[in-house]
């Protein structure tokens, strides 16, 4: 496995591991402004890193962007999975 793969897999356990901590369907043991506040945190500091990661092309914090993005796009997969389960238990009309 090279360092690549290494870096993007350690991004991805750190993002989904911090998705997790603060809860990807419900907030964990705060309120729901403190979930948001956290998820709002999470995606500035990832902002903040791709910025460092243009400007420097340093490849191995491009590779744990990577890793992250993914970690990210799955934490949002599960949440809008949950919400796709809640859809299908209590149903919504609009209009």
């Amino acid at each position: 496995m090279s360092w690549d793969w290494i870096y993007a897999l350690i991004g991805f356990l750190i993002m989904f591991g911090v998705l997790g901590g603060i809860g990807i369907e419900k907030p964990r043991g705060m309120s729901v402004k403190m979930w948001c506040v956290g998820y709002l945190a999470v995606a500035l500091g990832f902002d903040v890193l791709v910025i460092l990661g243009l400007v420097r092309q340093y490849a191995p914090l491009n590779n744990l962007l990577i890793g992250l993005s993914a970690g990210a796009a799955t934490g949002l997969a599960i949440h809008v999975m949950h919400h796709i389960n809640e859809e299908d238990i209590h149903p919504t009309i609009m209009g």
